[in-house]
C-alpha cells in the first residue's frame, strides 16, 4: 500500500538512495534537510551548505520536494548541553545515540507527522521488522560493516513502528552502484565521521570553544608525573594518540594508553602495556535498561557491545539489589569507557541497552 513518507536527507549517499528505493515502491516521497547546527554555514569543517545542495540534486533527480527544518535549538537543549555536561563529569557521551532519540526520531518525527506523513525513512543500516505481538523489532543491518543498530538502540515503540530503513537489506557497495546508476553528485561522496550534526570538527579545537581547558599531571601507575594533560575532557579510556610523552627517560620507547581519568585530582593516568590490567575489564554497571520490546527474565544470556564496531560479545546481564544492573562478560573488555552506551543481542535483534555507569 502507498504510503506518504518523508525521508531525512542529509546530502549523504545513504539518504538519497532510500528516498530512491523508496519511490520505486511507489510511496509518495519527500525529502527533509535538517539545519541543527547553527554555525555550518563559516565553519571549516562542516559542509552543511554542500550536504543541502546534494540533497537538494538528488530530489531534484528524483522529482520530490525537499523541506528544510532547523532544529538548533532542540539539539542545543536536549543533545549538546548534555554532551557537555557528561564531559564536564570526565564520562565519554556518545552523542550519536541521543541526537537519534531527541532529533531524528523525536524533532523530525513530529514535524513528518504534522506535515501529514505516514512514515519516515531515514539512511541508517538497520531494519525495523514485526514480531508476533505486532511490536516493531530492531534488527541489525546486513551488512556487518555498516550495520548501525547500535545508534538506534534507546528509540521506543511510538518511534520505530513509523520508521523505515531502505537501505537495512543492503550493502553499501550495492548503495553507491545504485546512487551512480542514477546520477547522484554524491555516489562516491565518503561517509560522515564527525559527531552527528557538528560535522567534521577538530575535536578538541571544537570543545574548547565551549569547556575551558584545566591542564593537569600525566602521570604512570606509580604516580610519577611524566607529561602535562590538557583537560580530562579530551581524553577517553584506552586513547594512545595525542598523549606526546614519546622519548622519556628511564621508560622504553612504546606507545601510551590512557588506562584511567581522576577527576579528585584532575591527572591521567597512562600505562605502556597494552595487555595492563587497568584496560580489561569482565564486568560493567549500568543504572537503567532501555529495553525495545518487552522486557526479558534476568539473569539473561544474551551478547553485548560496548562500543560501535565491536564484535559481539558474550554476557550474563543480572540485575542487583540497589536497582542497578551488572553486565558480566565471557572474556575481560578493553577499554570498558563511562559514559559510553552497552547495547544487548540476541543474534542479529537489537534488544536494547543502557549506558554505562562505572
Amino acid at each position: 500500500m502507498s504510503k506518504r513518507v518523508i525521508v531525512g536527507m542529509s546530502g549523504g549517499v545513504d539518504s538519497s538512495v532510500s528516498a530512491y528505493l523508496l519511490k520505486k515502491q511507489g510511496h509518495h516521497v519527500e525529502g527533509l534537510f535538517m539545519k541543527n547546527w547553527e554555525e555550518d554555514d563559516t565553519d571549516t569543517y562542516c559542509s552543511a551548505t554542500q550536504d543541502k545542495e546534494d540533497a537538494q540534486q538528488v530530489c531534484d533527480k528524483l522529482d520530490i520536494p525537499l523541506h528544510v527544518v532547523n532544529f538548533a535549538s532542540e539539539y542545543w537543549d536536549n543533545v549538546f548541553t548534555h554532551f557537555l555536561e557528561e564531559l564536564k563529569s570526565g564520562r565519554t557521551p556518545n552523542p550519536d545515540i541521543l541526537c537519534n532519540s531527541e532529533i531524528k526520531f523525536k524533532a523530525f518525527l513530529q514535524f513528518a507527522q504534522e506535515l501529514g506523513a505516514d512514515c519516515i525513512a531515514t539512511g541508517h543500516y538497520a531494519r525495523c521488522l514485526r514480531l508476533e505481538n505486532n511490536e516493531a523489532a530492531l534488527y541489525k543491518g546486513l551488512d556487518p560493516q555498516k550495520d548501525q543498530s547500535y545508534f538506534l538502540h534507546a528509540l521506543n515503540q511510538q518511534q520505530l513502528t513509523p520508521a523505515l530503513f531502505p537501505v537495512g537489506e543492503l550493502e553499501k557497495s550495492q548503495v553507491r552502484i545504485i546512487a551512480e546508476q542514477m546520477g547522484f553528485a554524491n555516489h562516491n561522496k565518503k561517509d560522515s565521521t564527525g559527531i552527528c550534526f557538528i560535522g567534521e570538527r577538530r575535536f578538541k579545537t571544537f570543545l574548547k570553544e565551549y569547556l575551558p581547558a584545566q591542564p593537569g599531571d600525566i602521570v604512570d601507575e606509580n604516580n610519577r608525573v611524566l607529561g602535562q594533560h590538557d583537560g580530562l575532557m579530551y581524553y577517553t579510556i584506552g586513547q594512545r594518540q595525542g598523549l606526546q610523552l614519546g622519548g622519556l627517560k628511564g621508560y622504553k620507547e612504546a606507545p601510551w594508553y590512557v588506562a584511567k581519568k581522576d577527576l579528585a585530582n584532575n591527572q591521567l593516568m597512562v600505562v605502556q602495556n597494552i595487555e595492563h590490567a587497568g584496560l580489561y575489564q569482565k564486568s560493567l554497571i549500568t543504572p537503567a535498561i532501555h529495553w525495545i520490546n518487552q522486557p526479558p527474565i534476568l539473569p539473561l544470556h544474551c551478547a553485548a557491545k560496548t562500543r560501535y564496531r565491536q564484535a559481539d560479545q558474550d554476557c550474563v546481564i543480572e540485575k542487583l539489589e540497589q536497582g542497578d544492573y551488572q553486565v558480566t562478560f565471557t572474556l575481560p573488555q578493553r577499554a570498558i569507557t563511562p559514559g559510553q552506551s552497552v547495547v544487548f543481542y540476541q543474534d542479529m535483534h537489537c534488544l536494547g541497552g543502557g549506558v554505562i555507569a562505572r
